[in-house]
């Protein structure tokens, strides 16, 4: 195995291991008895964290330097982030679950379009078929559940896609510098935007344990495998792989509260494992980008 499949195979699994986290996010909610607002202000702030210290701990007195260097590049992807958590939160408000799943399965052919015009990448045909693969999975999970005339929470959720299939195409373009304090940015944005509304001092005993566990574990560290994954696979890989955690997140409430999912629940969910996992297996040569790497 030469290193440029070594480093494919090690960028799909730290983008997996990213979604793997991500799908948790549904447990946490179950457990912490709080409103939603209350909840992301302390994710985010103690995703931030725990960013933070991971760049500490890696960089050292550098810490600091690491964080001028990401430029305006690493700004954007600070705010993409932010704005994406604003939409999906406003989204899941004006519409229905359904369709924010559904409109967020096309991230890949959206981070395609944007990466092909943007840094010169182009997405393999493995993968643009594996996309088109696990956007029907998810229409087949959550297709009785699309909601009807709800305009305006569709436009979010869409809104919440673009974001994120920027932040994606942005982290991959500028690969070659270290974007991990962009994405702590981000956190501690994420918490700022959310504050006017939340009640911080309603966090108390267990309640307050597992906000320190979501913001970390959940939103921190996934954020973390995300850009590390990010930077060593095509834009349009990692948000096909990214979307491993609609399947598992309905797994994960199974298991923890008996909850069954549906028959297309379930048969929709294999079907995007089985593109995802296609994608990763199948033999492609790898595409580099053609312009734009390192600006």
């Amino acid at each position: 195995m030469d290193s440029t499949t070594r480093q494919a195979w090690l960028g799909a699994l730290l983008v997996a291991a990213s979604s793997l986290v991500f799908s948790t996010a549904g447990l946490f909610t179950r457990y912490i008895d709080l409103d939603a607002w209350t909840m992301l202000f302390w994710r985010g702030l103690f995703g931030g964290l725990f960013i933070a210290g991971f760049v500490v701990w890696r960089d050292g007195r550098s810490a600091l330097s690491a964080l001028r260097v990401i430029g305006r590049d690493g700004l954007m992807v600070a705010l993409c982030s932010a704005l994406a958590t604003v939409c999906f939160i406003n989204a899941l408000r004006l519409t229905s679950v359904a369709d924010v799943l559904v409109i967020g399965a096309t991230a890949p052919f959206l981070t395609a379009a944007i990466a092909r015009v943007s840094i010169g990448e182009r997405p393999d045909q493995v993968t643009l078929l594996a996309s088109l693969a696990a956007a029907l999975g998810v229409v087949v999970m959550v297709g009785t559940a699309l909601a009807e005339g709800r305009l305006l929470g569709d436009l979010l959720a869409l809104g919440m896609t673009g974001f994120l299939s920027l932040m994606m195409v942005i982290l991959r373009k500028r690969r070659g510098v270290n974007m991990v304090p962009a994405i702590g940015l981000s956190a501690f944005l994420c918490a700022a935007i959310v504050l006017p509304f939340a009640k911080p001092a309603s966090a108390e005993g267990m309640n307050f344990v597992l906000l320190v566990l979501f913001g970390s574990v959940q939103f921190g560290l996934g954020l973390i495998l995300l850009t590390l994954g990010s930077r060593l696979v095509s834009a349009t890989r990692t948000a096909l792989i990214s979307v491993l955690d609609t399947p598992l997140a309905p797994l994960w409430v199974w298991l923890a509260f008996g909850e069954v999912p549906a028959a297309a629940t379930l048969a929709g969910g294999a079907i995007v494992m089985v593109a995802v996992l296609g994608d990763m297996l199948l033999p492609r040569r790898h595409l580099l980008l053609t312009r734009g790497a390192h600006r």
